[in-house]
């Protein structure tokens, strides 16, 4: 499991000074890009060097508790599931002993010169399995 480290800052949130509800997309997708880089890959190396990309496919989040401004929250990431060319992670964002948000995400492995889905390099596959 990988957890990030977040603040909230004022342009996260709304006029009550609550997170807006679209942000947490964006604190999820910074917990899968730090997930995929401490196993060493970095998105924009996959573009430039493999010509591939992870896409979300599909999202479902439930919104527990809400985030405020200037709280510090925690990104949990773990694979739940994994495809040859897809990905499924379960996700949370924590606030101490609180559970803010539980999401599953589902990303596929799209090679960026067709426009398609495509099976992961095996060394990818083998460190997301691991």
């Amino acid at each position: 499991m990988k957890s990030l480290t977040v603040r909230i800052y004022y342009e996260d949130t709304d006029s009550g000074g609550v997170v807006y509800y679209a942000n947490y997309l964006k604190y999820l997708e910074r917990g899968r890009t730090e997930y995929l880089r401490e196993r060493d890959f970095e998105q924009r190396q996959l573009a430039e060097q493999a010509g591939l990309a992870f896409a979300v496919r599909s999202l479902s989040a439930e919104y527990l508790k809400p985030a405020k401004l200037d709280d510090l929250i925690e990104v949990h990431t773990v694979v739940e599931d994994l495809g040859r060319a897809q990905v499924t992670f379960a996700q949370s964002i924590r606030r101490g002993n609180d559970t803010l948000l539980t999401a599953t995400v589902r990303v596929a492995c799209l090679d960026l010169t067709k426009g398609k889905v495509t099976a992961m390099p095996k060394p990818i596959h083998e460190k997301l399995k691991a």
